[in-house]
């Protein structure tokens, strides 16, 4: 156990610059946190990634700087993270659920000995105890873990789940005094950006989601059509991922992913909390379903009762 108080978030450097999930992190962290929220940063020597993170009022950045954290692989940052924790024992120590933090969490978890619940919707405290929520028994229930005996308490959440908000700007950034341990068990030789494409839902500002009741050839053909004329990407509830043109990749939802675009446009989908909790963060929620009574109404801001195919079909010709 540990008298530190503090909230630690891990900034991720993805191509020198700091992922929007790890904001999103620090606004989480300040909202339920009573003691400090520190963002911890790996990077070069001529990298300056505070700057992205100070907006966004972390009491304090500490900053792991070293050259051997140029293209490092994922042990080498996650012993540099475990040397920083070993001297100052965190209460609580967030990840996103990116990637890169599904690879580094665990093993930071592994060598401090303590607990890790992935992949999290949600996270509170109760005094000093992490309460992390996420799905479970075939996403039907939201389960409640904690971790009351050792420390720090880690979790792993989805991004999108929460909005960075800028707050009174970080005061304090101090650079952390160790030598980077590098693991060479793996090296990497190039890295290639991923390019936004139309199963890359995650960043897009613009989505229509079909569901079970818009899987005809035609509507997914109007679909993409209106998507391509204003700048959309197609995204599926779980049944359309059974189709062989859709992958897990562009599920919403509690077995997929969470996004949170400026708009989203629901196409046929009845709105099963399943559903509903891996969009309700966008900025614009408009649905289309034949079922007046549909759940999914409840979540929109606009609401079309009617067939999608037609719906589409109106939309095509104002465009």
């Amino acid at each position: 156990m540990t008298n530190n108080l503090e909230t630690w978030v891990y900034i991720e450097n993805h191509f020198n610059h700091v992922d929007p999930s790890s904001l999103q992190l620090v606004t989480k962290a300040k909202e339920i946190s009573d003691g400090p929220v520190v963002a911890v940063i790996t990077e070069t020597p001529n990298q300056n990634l505070e700057s992205e993170v100070k907006p966004y009022g972390a009491d304090k950045i500490v900053i792991i700087k070293d050259e051997a954290l140029n293209e490092a692989n994922d042990d080498t940052i996650a012993n540099a993270l475990v040397e920083l924790a070993k001297k100052d024992l965190p209460n609580a120590f967030l990840f996103s659920a990116t990637v890169t933090g599904r690879s580094i969490a665990p093993r930071v978890q592994s060598e401090l000995k303590t607990g890790l619940t992935a992949d999290c919707l949600d996270l509170r405290f109760e005094d000093d105890l992490l309460i992390a929520s996420k799905p479970s028994y075939g996403d039907n229930v939201m389960c409640e873990i904690t971790c009351p005996k050792t420390r720090p308490q880690m979790a792993s959440v989805r991004p999108n789940t929460f909005k960075a908000v800028e707050a009174t700007p970080t005061s304090e950034v101090v650079t952390a005094n160790l030598a980077v341990k590098v693991d060479d068990r793996i090296t990497i030789d190039t890295e290639t950006p991923l390019v936004a494409d139309d199963t890359n839902i995650n960043s897009a500002t613009r989505i229509i989601a079909l569901g079970r009741g818009a899987q005809s050839e035609q509507v997914i053909a109007h679909a993409k059509a209106v998507a391509a004329r204003i700048g959309a990407t197609i995204a599926v509830s779980r049944p359309l991922t059974d189709l062989p043109e859709f992958s897990h990749e562009q599920q919403i939802g509690q077995s997929g992913n969470t996004v949170a675009p400026e708009l989203i446009i629901n196409l046929g989908i009845s709105g099963a909390v399943q559903y509903t909790v891996g969009m309700q963060n966008a900025d614009t929620i408009v649905s289309v379903n034949t079922d007046e009574n549909a759940p999914i109404f409840e979540s929109s801001d606009y609401k079309y009762v009617g067939d999608a195919e037609e719906f589409l079909q109106g939309l095509l010709k104002q465009l």
